[in-house]
Order: C-alpha cells, then sequence, then structure tokens
C-alpha cells in the first residue's frame, strides 16, 4: 500500500474517533424516521393484546388489512429508530394500523434461539411484495402500530388462506 494510501486511513480513523463526532451512516443500515417533520416520540408503542383481525384488501393507494405494504418499523428497543421494511397489515387501533413485520431471513436455523428471545416466525412463501421473489417469514409475536401517512408503498395483497393462517399464529402468541 502507498504512503499516501496509509496516510489517508489514518485520517478517516483520526476522524472517526475524535470526541463528539458521530460516526458516519454505513449505507443499508437502519436510520431514525424517513419524514423530517415527523416528531419523534410520536409512536406510542407496540401493540399489547388481542387483535380484531381484519381482511379488506382494496389496491387503491390506501393501506387496508390484508395488504403486503413497505413502511418504517420501528426497533423494539429504541421506537426513535427504525428501518424500512415490508409488513403485512392484520387491524386497526383507532387512528393506527395493525401490523406484523415481514423478512426475507430464514429462521428455521435459529428457531429455538429466537423463541428463548420471544420471537416467533411462519414461513408464508414469496409474493409480489418481494421484488427478487424471495420466501418471506412473518414475525406473529410483535404487532407493531403503523401510520398510514408514512407507508411508502403498497406491495400485495395477501392471499386470504395465508392471511387467516397468520392470524391463527398470531392468537398462539397473545394476540
Amino acid at each position: 500500500m502507498a504512503t499516501s494510501s496509509w496516510t489517508d486511513l489514518l485520517r478517516r480513523v483520526v476522524r472517526a474517533l475524535r470526541p463528539g463526532r458521530a460516526p458516519a451512516r454505513q449505507p443499508g443500515r437502519p436510520s431514525a424516521p424517513p419524514r423530517p417533520g415527523a416528531p419523534v416520540g410520536s409512536y406510542p408503542g407496540d401493540h399489547r393484546g388481542p387483535v380484531t383481525a381484519e381482511y379488506s384488501p382494496a389496491l387503491d393507494g390506501d393501506p387496508d388489512p390484508g395488504e403486503v405494504v413497505w413502511t418504517w418499523v420501528p426497533f423494539e428497543e429504541d421506537f426513535s429508530r427504525g428501518k424500512d421494511r415490508p409488513v403485512l397489515l392484520v387491524g386497526r387501533d383507532g387512528r393506527w394500523l395493525l401490523a406484523l413485520q415481514l423478512t426475507s431471513k430464514d429462521h428455521d436455523l435459529d428457531a429455538a434461539q429466537e423463541a428463548r428471545w420471544g420471537r416467533h416466525w411462519m414461513d408464508i412463501g414469496s409474493g409480489p411484495w418481494d421484488a427478487q421473489g424471495r420466501p418471506s417469514e412473518v414475525r406473529l409475536d410483535r404487532v407493531v402500530r403503523v401510520d398510514a401517512a408514512r407507508m411508502r408503498r403498497e406491495g400485495a395483497i395477501m392471499p386470504r388462506a395465508t392471511f387467516d393462517a397468520v392470524v391463527r399464529g398470531m392468537r398462539q402468541h397473545g394476540h
């Protein structure tokens, strides 16, 4: 490696370690809410208790239960931070839509470890919500509230039989 490359590397390391300086955000990493005008702390927390499940999809540009949409989902440990991800809308709670998060990560191999942490997943197959056609899983034990105004886009209508199976799984985990 040339001397100038070492000097550049050293400069970047010193800059990153300088007190009072926040580290640069890495591409693809979680971020703060995508809407700059949204007040931090406006998320009331995850929904607890039973959900009145509703299946009323209509690809009309508005989010409806029974649809997969992309939206900002807060982290469990810090509601002021989160990640844009697909969710399955399963019901309503006042002005909020209730949703279960989806992932393309396969949790079959670490299911026991996930369960120890209270996380339970169900395979739902692939669908038009994933442009790459990857199989998805839905998390059954965490019901997040979704602000319809922060929804990024509709993804697809979940088939009724799959939706009903997800609701049965959600019920087994306290919702």
